[in-house]
């Protein structure tokens, strides 16, 4: 689990970047603000990844797997 945060865009875009370079079916990484969540799902889209985020308390959790 990677946990972003307190960390602005584009650090979120990098962290799961340089996670996904280990080519795993499946990521999990902690947000805490609207933009990184959709800068993150973004990438993880286009990397052909598919993600889907519960939200508490203000912290989103961006589940990522492999299509």
């Amino acid at each position: 689990m990677l946990d972003a945060r307190g960390r602005s865009c584009p650090e979120p875009v990098i962290m799961i970047k340089k996670a996904m370079a280990s080519n795993e079916d499946e990521y999990t990484i902690l947000l805490d603000n609207r933009t990184s969540l959709e800068n993150v799902s973004r990438f993880a889209r286009v990397a052909g990844y598919h993600s889907d985020y519960t939200e508490e308390n203000r912290i989103f959790t961006l589940k990522i797997t492999k299509k």
